[in-house]
């Protein structure tokens, strides 16, 4: 048998093993024996290790662990594993088609009518995450085990989008750690400011002003509510996390005066041009989520994007985390991270930009973004090299639990993949006839 058919068999032979496993029970403890564990922590990566789970957490990783009497060991043959995986910003949960109003709720357009600003940093996205989506799965499969919700700026609203929060795509419902507040500036967000960036700064200034109680309730020039002041008060004073959508590097820079003079504990998302305040935000640790494929102008804001920009903002010291803005696409994130590492970044940051830094940032970190004794037992078993395109998740644990590797989208190769039933005798119309049918 060549190498190739062997290493082909042996995949399959773990596979089968893996799909055994994800109907045992929930609740018995688990050993994945002999992998190659990036821990994402300070440990880095250990060949060669075991990792004990039991009651759904990490209790030990090392060479050599004794498997407890009962307990299921499953033998990763050298194979990696992860902390599942960070799919970026999204709206998973909050929309099944885009296209399709009545299934999108991620923004709020109360003023959309009226054709004015309307400021209400108290809607929370996470009331509508449906944690049956077609997309929690779709997404699960590929290794994505937890996303920021979003809430996004437009028309009818205003810069501030509202308030978001991680949810783990364990097919629990409530969300997961603080909310975090989101703000879009530049270009793609004038339209609400007046025609003018420069009127983004006056209006978050007034705003600040009214939480404050420094400009009263009852002015004629309020603009949030009583629930938006107390909303936009937990965010001042080094409180809550904002992620702020930006790109032009004298945009961020406007924003790193901003937040240290409003005392505002920021993260930017997007930040095409980031790299060249690359020591500025260093010095401020404020965490950047990038897109590591935006090389190219799509716009005035990102004239100097960089396939380096991760790379530049790592050696700088800035934490780089990636999103990729695309909740159908979100598996797509590993493909972000691998770009960086292309063009310089070094690999355990990658990793770290979807395992630990978003952790940190979103705070979560006590529990998510590691494999360590006490952080959640959520785990992926990888093909090959995570951050590889070519590679697939062979299985997830959510909890310590094996996670079924279905989706629609599985659902929808294995019906026009495989011989089935003639539909006369109950079976499901083909997409497409077969060869000679016509």
């Amino acid at each position: 048998m060549s190498r190739a058919r062997m290493k082909t068999f042996a995949a399959a032979a773990l596979a089968a093993g893996l799909a055994l496993a994800a109907t045992a029970a929930a609740a018995q403890e688990v050993l994945i024996r002999n992998a190659r564990v990036h821990t994402a922590g300070p440990q880095g990566t250990l060949e060669g290790a075991d990792v004990l789970v039991s009651g759904g957490v990490v209790r030990a990783v090392g060479p050599g662990l004794a498997a407890p009497a009962g307990a299921q060991v499953i033998d990763a043959q050298g194979r990696s594993l992860t902390p599942t995986l960070f799919g970026g910003i999204t709206e998973i949960g909050l929309e099944e088609v885009s296209a399709e109003e009545s299934t999108v709720d991620a923004s709020l357009a109360l003023g959309v009518e009226t054709k004015e600003m309307t400021v209400r940093p108290e809607f929370d996205v996470t009331l509508a995450y449906n944690p049956a989506s077609v997309l929690v799965p779709v997404a699960r499969v590929e290794g994505i085990g937890w996303t920021l919700l979003g809430a996004g700026s437009t028309l009818g609203g205003s810069i501030i989008g509202g308030q978001g929060g991680v949810v783990r795509l364990d097919g629990s419902a409530d969300p997961v750690g603080p909310r975090v507040l989101f703000v879009r500036l530049g270009s793609n967000a004038s339209g609400l400011t007046g025609k003018s960036r420069a009127a983004q700064w006056m209006l978050l200034d007034q705003l600040i002003d009214e939480a404050r109680g420094r400009i009263g309730a009852d002015s004629n020039m309020a603009l949030l509510t009583p629930a938006g002041r107390r909303t936009l008060l937990r965010y001042l004073d080094n409180g809550g996390r904002v992620v702020v959508g930006v790109d032009r590097a004298a945009d961020i820079r406007q924003l790193l005066r901003w937040s240290k003079r409003q005392d505002v504990r920021i993260a930017i998302a997007g930040g095409a041009e980031a790299w060249m305040l690359a020591a500025d935000l260093a010095a401020a640790q404020v965490p950047v989520f990038v897109n590591p494929l935006d090389d190219l102008p799509s716009s005035f804001d990102a004239i100097h994007a960089s396939f380096g920009n991760a790379a530049r903002l790592a050696a700088a010291g800035v934490p780089v985390g990636f999103t990729l803005g695309d909740s159908h696409n979100a598996r797509k994130v590993r493909q972000l991270a691998g770009n960086a590492v292309a063009h310089g970044l070094p690999w355990e940051q990658g990793l770290a930009g979807l395992t630990s830094v978003p952790a940190q940032a979103f705070g979560v970190a006590d529990r998510m973004g590691r494999i360590a004794p006490g952080q959640r037992a959520d785990l992926v078993l990888w093909s090959g090299d995570p951050l590889e395109v070519s590679t697939v998740a062979l299985q997830v644990w959510m909890d310590g639990r094996a996670i079924e590797m279905r989706s629609r989208q599985t659902e929808l190769r294995d019906r026009y993949l495989h011989p089935q039933r003639p539909r006369e005798q109950g079976g499901l119309p083909r997409a497409y006839p077969l060869p000679g049918q016509g």
